[in-house]
């Protein structure tokens, strides 16, 4: 799959949140923005591994994969699509 800059898919620009960053950093692992039937969500990469179809958007050394199925509809990765109910790590 194609890569691209710091905050954008293939494309499509998609913002990823300061927030989000610094909560990707801390932790020093990899994300992956999937499909639920409540929305998109933001996973540990332990808890849902990237496809080769996902795109990729570089938080220094960590990735954040977007599933090429929400990617088209998404402009920003903010801190709401981290699950509440636990530490998916």
């Amino acid at each position: 799959m194609e890569k691209c800059d710091d905050d954008c898919a293939v494309g499509h620009n998609i913002v990823v949140s300061d927030d989000v960053k610094s909560y990707i950093l801390q932790r020093n692992i990899d994300f992956r923005v999937c499909t639920t039937c409540g929305g998109p969500v933001l996973l540990s990469t332990a808890v849902k591994p990237p496809k080769p179809t996902d795109y990729e958007i570089y938080v220094g050394e960590n990735i954040i994969y977007v599933s090429m199925y929400q990617a088209r509809y998404m402009d920003r990765i903010d801190m709401d699509m981290i699950p509440a109910y636990g530490n998916y790590l």
